[in-house]
């Protein structure tokens, strides 16, 4: 976990609220700056109290904005915006770690290299990116901020657990997020399976 080590020191604050209706409910949406002026946005419903229902999202500009099929990112975000207005109570921590961590210019590259038949996690070794790059440290410290320690985390990714973990969270329960594939976004989901450890069923 190199990128760990390297936002050890990374500390956030809040700098922005309003109430957002939304085609799935009212949420209370916040905006929350770290060291680096970097924006990341928190939905929050009901009473927040441990452990809290948890979503912790990585944007995704072609998923969530445009509907991409390569990936089920939008899917997922929608489906937590609905079950957490079902349940009542929640968190949505969309975090500013666009593509894994490595950023648009270098996903759409790696997307390019899918094109010609590399897989996701071959793409990004291919351009000589980590599989990987994204931190959950600034999840950690915003809910924190939110006086929470105990969640109940909406993802198939064992990873999320563990940092929160490492960070002085702890996680109660995984809650499965899993999402209905299809023919243009199987592979990836079986490569999220059988090469970085995602908890599917599906595939």
């Amino acid at each position: 976990m190199e990128s760990i080590n390297k936002m050890e020191d990374r500390k956030i604050k809040k700098v922005a609220q309003t109430h957002l209706p939304t085609k799935y409910g009212k949420f209370i949406l916040s905006v929350y700056k770290d060291n680096e002026e970097k924006e990341h946005v928190v939905m929050e419903v009901g009473d927040i109290q441990d452990p809290v229902l948890v979503r912790l999202h990585s944007s995704c500009v072609t998923g969530d904005i445009f509907g991409s099929l390569k990936c089920d990112c939008g899917e997922q975000l929608e489906e937590s915006m609905r079950m957490i207005q079902k349940e009542k109570s929640g968190l949505i921590l969309y975090l500013n770690q666009e593509g894994r961590g490595i950023g648009l210019t270098n996903k759409i590259k790696a997307y390019a290299l899918q094109e010609k038949g590399y897989d996701t996690v071959e793409a990004n070794k291919k351009l000589g990116l980590p599989i990987d790059a994204r931190d959950y440290k600034i999840a950690a410290e915003i809910l924190k901020d939110f006086g929470i320690s105990q969640v109940r985390i909406l993802s198939n990714n064992p990873d999320k657990d563990e940092q929160l973990v490492q960070y002085g969270i702890t996680v109660v329960e995984r809650v499965p997020l899993e999402i209905q594939p299809h023919d243009e976004n199987r592979d990836y989901l079986r490569v999220k399976k059988e090469k970085m450890r995602h908890i599917l069923s599906y595939v």
